[in-house]
């Protein structure tokens, strides 16, 4: 049955009720909160002028009929918000109960895998690879013009050598404990030193060029002797001419080496482990030199210098993989390595070296972003034929 609306029920009622007991009625059959002044106002609208019950026979203004008007609208609208907030309620009460239900079959039913822990008699076999270059010996970077974040002189690089070549050794034995390793690829990936290809380094080196070769393959040799006194591996020194080392104006691509300072201070370290069957020097005639490990991962070692790089979005990534594409068709390799970018990057299929010196002025005026001085250290896994335990060979000073 249809329900009367507000003005059937006041004409309904108008004869036989006072104002008041219309209103409750109202309020009532239509759950709405209804006053007896409303009632009044549409008796007089109806013409319906009797009013038992009520002393009040005052005819309401048309601003007390908006008020009064508001007001209903306004019950109308509180009425819907709590509907809508019920609603809210009652279906977040459902997905309480569900989420509540779940967690307790799943306290009552759980039923975990047990594994057992066996440690393995047998160890796996890597070979250990670390990265040399960019180490920039001679130069010098006050900490006034990198803002604090950077200080590096002759001193500071021989200590830093120094730990270098500790740190690698720690490396190298923390992953023995685990790992049968036998040999230790040396990369050496040039830009030892600064040189003078720039008339700014003739400001900031602390030494000429040929005194900073003879210091820079001296602190190379003392980090060899060091690995071989302190370990039991076989060392492979793949090595690699900079762009910083010529004695050219310009790169000469075709005769790089033979215009490297780089190449002298390789062939006399070669000459001086001549006898050593645990060192074996790896001097590139060209641009890339290829490693072939356990006859299954090829690594290829460059400085870096060739690949061009503007800034970007991206990064080095774009210009890498580019490269590589391009070295792909003439010989496979499963690992680029390089350096010159003074940038730690594990590009997945290729490796960025850091640098030694670390944050320098030029870094600040190409607005290189901020990156302590690191090299790198991986592992290449024998038995699954990859790149492993990547990290960065870091620095105390």
């Amino acid at each position: 049955m249809k329900k009367l609306s507000i003005d059937d029920l006041v004409k309904k009622y108008a004869s036989t009720l006072s104002d008041h007991e219309i209103a409750k009625i109202i309020s009532k059959e239509l759950n709405i909160d209804y006053t007896s002044s409303a009632v009044r106002w549409r008796r007089r609208k109806f013409g319906l002028t009797k009013n038992f019950g009520s002393k009040d026979t005052r005819t309401l203004s048309i601003d007390e009929v908006i008020k009064l008007d508001r007001e209903i609208s306004k019950q109308k609208n509180q009425k819907k918000d709590d509907s809508t907030k019920n609603k809210y309620l009652m279906e977040r009460n459902d997905e309480l109960e569900i989420q509540l239900e779940t967690a307790l079959r799943l306290n009552k039913e759980a039923n975990p895998f047990i594994f057992n822990y066996e440690e393995s008699s047998n160890k796996t076999e890597a070979i250990a690879v670390v990265i040399a270059s960019d180490w920039h010996i001679e130069e010098n970077v006050k900490s006034e013009s990198v803002n604090g974040l950077n200080n590096f002189n002759l001193n500071v690089a021989d200590k830093r050598a120094e730990q270098f070549f500790q740190n690698t050794v720690k490396l190298l034995k923390k992953e023995q404990v685990a790992t049968k390793i036998d040999t230790l690829v040396l990369a050496l990936l040039g830009d030892f030193i600064s040189g003078n290809i720039h008339e700014e380094l003739l400001e900031t080196t602390e030494l000429r060029p040929i005194d900073a070769i003879i210091h820079a393959e001296n602190l190379l040799i003392g980090g060899i002797d060091y690995i071989l006194k302190n370990t039991n591996v076989n060392l492979i020194i793949p090595c690699h001419v900079g762009n910083h080392t010529r004695i050219t104006k310009k790169v000469h691509i075709a005769t790089e080496k033979g215009n490297s300072l780089e190449t002298i201070m390789y062939k006399h370290m070669e000459n001086r482990y001549r006898g050593n069957k645990r060192v074996k020097f790896l001097i590139a005639d060209g641009y890339l030199s290829y490693l072939n490990l356990f006859n299954a991962y090829t690594i290829c070692f460059q400085h870096g210098h060739a690949v061009k790089f503007g800034g970007g979005i991206g990064g080095l990534t774009i210009p890498m993989n580019k490269a590589i594409a391009q070295w792909e068709k003439l010989k496979h390799a499963d690992l680029y390595i390089l350096g010159h970018y003074h940038q730690f990057i594990d590009g997945g299929n290729f490796i960025v070296n850091g640098s030694l010196i670390g944050y320098n002025a030029f870094a600040v005026f190409i607005k290189a972003g901020f990156e302590r001085p690191k090299q790198s250290f991986f592992l290449v896994s024998k038995k699954y034929g990859c790149k492993t335990v990547t990290t960065p060979v870091l620095f105390d000073i």
